[in-house]
């Protein structure tokens, strides 16, 4: 009889857990999903209740026959992917392809990978999560049926290769919204009035205008200003009031899985989609010494706060030891949840706090490390001790006039002495800016050095950082955490916003994209629907509701918006979009086109009237014309002649040419997509007839895709190499250069790691 199989995710927790269970199981890998809805086809029976029509993931073949060996006879199968909605997708497709009469199937839910809490899951079974897997089902099906109906209507009336999502969308209108809110804004001036004074002993301190007879004041233009210093001139400045007090702060819970990604990327300079990766690999397993793989944290997909007792209790030990009594708890303090978090899985928090990040240095990577030592930090400072702060607040009056002065100290600082976030940091330093105040006492004359007016101006609303769009989609209840770096990385992939100095802002493309999408589909892009969407999928987890219902409830009316769509969406490839300007040639109005090399101005007269020319929008998002005959020498040469390259605009965009023209008339696309240099390598995609060509994208970095694109979107930005991996049979591998491993080949298969030297 052959042992159980124990059926995990990723190779790299096949590692882990067989260190504990190796003896007594077999254990084999899915290398992520097995099975879903066909590549190039709808894949939904929507007559039939929207039932799913699930496919082999082309590639898994060997997979699926690996699992099917190491299963054998057994008659009990362990199914221990992901503890979350995808996982029990796995798990669910896992249990079909091994189904044999007289086999039993198991959950089992390892939330760390660590021997007592592996041991323990094994020791309880669960059965298979039918609500769960049906969550995970309707959002699948959800997000099929828009991406699938919507992304052909923008390839008609747009251009090819573009995407449309259920959440993405959402996404990118809340950017372009910020965007538009920018562009409308208008700065409005006020001043400032602050008094420069000194007390009986130093030092001198300065203090801030804030009131007049009792009420906020507004202090609009410098004549305004100018007639409060002629009131204030000869009069005495006499301290009111002081009040000082002692103040607790508390320190953050663990992270939940949108925190973490905020704070690595204000304070790591981390992605995402990066601290995601680095955050899975800390979940699966380091070897800390030969053949020793260890689980560093729990689960990293979550949006609670709980933490599990003994956690707690090992942290207050620890912290005792380190830190000493004067920062220990005398109890474990715990943290409630939002009203809309699942509970399923703890906080983020290390599997155990005596894996101390100065000791595991020698077997982390540099990013490892830091996210690790992120992640201690924040939940070892979550037990201990609050901060004290001690606060100074003082008014000053001056005849009708209220003046303010503050201060603060840290009188101890408790958990600060370990870890501050980011917002904590920023307070500290202006808090350390301010100047000390001297000791005063109410009633006490003052001595006026100097009133310094100064004139400010109101400023726009930021654009979103990763951070900040991040705690934007949360906070709306947009998607899930786990969502978030796909969602981020998809809208700049497609060319919908650009990353400019670390915020997001919409491109041409994204603005026309969005406005299309919004125009079209009022409710479905709607913030407010999309999350009550999310609470609906929360609702079939916990069997409150029926997926059946909800897809119906949604594929009604989105029925009718796209067959309205259909219709009456503006084609940019055709009529385009009218932009009120005129045409200088005829007078007829000028509208916005797409065209293969992206957007430009064209007449609505044509083709009586050819005028055309690109356009870029000023700072109030206004269209200006740009010549056509302008042009910007690159660094590049010519391939026929070797004479610079230089940047041309037409009726297209912008495009590479020659500037040995007309001798030359050599041109190349300044699109990512233009002409590359064969590898020798056929494309990978399946089906596919191409072949793989080097290019180099806008900003000059090299990358390899097909030459059948739009038709074939293959991309890689690593060279790909035509050789099997050994572990879960992708037919292709790719190089990678690390400083730390040189060059290797790779897998990029989706959860298997696998990596070899090469020779």
């Amino acid at each position: 009889m052959t042992k159980p199989l124990v059926v995990v995710e990723s190779p790299t927790k096949v590692r882990t857990v067989k260190k504990y269970l190796g003896h007594h199981y077999n254990i084999a890998a899915t290398v992520g999903h097995i099975k879903d809805l066909p590549g190039k086809e709808m894949g939904i029976d929507i007559e039939n209740g929207f039932k799913p029509i699930y496919r082999t993931i082309p590639g898994k073949q060997k997979v699926i026959k690996s699992l099917k060996q190491a299963v054998g006879d057994a008659k009990d199968v362990y199914l221990a992917p992901d503890p979350d909605r995808e996982g029990e997708a796995i798990a669910w497709h896992t249990a079909e392809v091994l189904k044999k009469k007289g086999r039993k199937f198991h959950r089992v839910l390892f939330h760390e990978l660590t021997k007592d809490a592996i041991q323990k899951a094994m020791a309880s079974p669960e059965n298979l999560h039918l609500h769960k897997y049906e969550a995970q089902q309707a959002r699948r099906i959800l997000d099929r049926l828009v991406g699938y109906q919507i992304s052909p209507l923008l390839w008609r009336k747009v251009k090819g290769g573009l995407s449309a999502g259920r959440v993405q969308s959402v996404a990118l209108r809340i950017i372009c919204e910020r965007e538009r809110d920018i562009l409308a804004f208008e700065a409005e001036e006020y001043w400032s009035i602050t008094a420069h004074l000194e007390g009986s002993s130093p030092p001198p301190f300065t203090a801030k205008l804030v009131k007049r007879n009792a009420e906020k004041i507004k202090i609009p233009n410098e004549k305004a200003a100018n007639n409060i210093l002629a009131d204030l001139k000869g009069k005495k400045f006499v301290v009111d009031k002081v009040l000082k007090k002692t103040i607790k702060k508390n320190p953050l819970p663990p992270f939940t899985t949108s925190k973490l990604q905020q704070e690595a990327i204000r304070k790591l300079r981390f992605s995402a989609k990066k601290t995601m990766l680095i955050a899975q690999q800390l979940y699966e397993g380091i070897e800390l010494g030969p053949g020793e793989p260890v689980g560093l944290i729990t689960y990293m997909r979550t949006d609670s706060t709980r933490i599990a007792k003994e956690a707690a209790d090992e942290a207050l030990q620890l912290i005792a030891e380190k830190f000493g009594n004067e920062y220990t708890l005398e109890k474990p303090r715990f943290f409630k949840n939002r009203k809309k978090a699942q509970d399923a899985h703890e906080a983020i928090r290390p599997t155990s706090v005596y894996n101390i990040p100065v000791n595991l240095a020698p077997y982390l990577s540099k990013d490892q490390l830091a996210l690790y030592r992120l992640i201690w930090q924040r939940f070892v400072a979550s037990q201990m001790t609050e901060a004290l702060i001690n606060q100074v607040s003082v008014s000053i009056h001056a005849g009708l006039y209220i003046f303010a002065a503050s201060g603060s100290s840290v009188k101890f600082p408790g958990f600060m002495k370990l870890y501050m976030s980011v917002d904590d940091e920023i307070e500290n330093e202006s808090q350390r800016k301010k100047p000390v105040l001297p000791e005063l006492a109410e009633g006490m004359a003052l001595k006026l050095n100097q009133l310094e007016p100064k004139q400010h101006f109101t400023v726009p609303p930021p654009r979103f950082s990763e951070a900040s769009l991040v705690k934007e989609l949360e906070e709306n209840g947009i998607g899930r955490p786990s969502t978030y770096a796909t969602i981020l990385s998809t809208i700049r992939q497609k060319e919908y916003v650009n990353l400019l100095k670390g915020y997001f802002r919409p491109t041409e493309l994204g603005f026309i994209v969005n406005d299309l999408l919004v125009k079209s589909f009022p409710d479905i892009f709607n913030v407010e629907f999309t999350a009550r969407m999310e609470e609906n999928l929360d609702l079939v987890e916990s069997a409150e509701a029926d997926s059946s219902e909800i897809l119906t409830r949604f594929y009604n009316p989105f029925k009718k918006d796209l067959d309205a769509a259909s219709e009456k969406m503006l084609s940019v490839k055709g009529v385009g979009i009218p932009t009120g300007l005129s045409c200088p040639d005829c007078g007829k109005q000028l509208h916005i086109k797409v065209g293969k090399n992206g957007h430009f101005l064209a007449c609505s007269g044509y083709p009586d009237c050819t005028y055309s020319r690109d356009y870029v929008r000023d700072e109030k998002g206004k269209i200006q014309p740009v010549e056509s005959n302008s042009e910007e020498i690159t660094d590049k040469v010519c391939d026929k002649c070797g004479r610079p390259m230089v940047i041309k605009r037409g009726r297209y965009g912008e495009f590479l040419a020659c500037s040995g023209f007309p001798d030359c008339e050599h041109t190349q696309s300044l699109n990512s997509n233009g002409p590359g240099k064969p590898i020798g390598v056929k494309c990978l995609e399946n089906g596919c007839s191409g072949e793989i060509l080097e290019r180099q994208s806008k900003r000059g970095k090299i990358f390899y895709g097909c030459s059948r694109f739009p038709d074939c979107t293959f991309a890689t930005w690593d060279k790909p190499v035509v050789k099997e991996c050994p572990a879960c049979g992708a037919k292709f591998l790719v190089e990678k250069t690390t400083k730390k491993e040189g060059t290797v080949l790779a897998c990029v298969e989706n959860g298997c790691g696998y990596k070899e030297g090469v020779t």
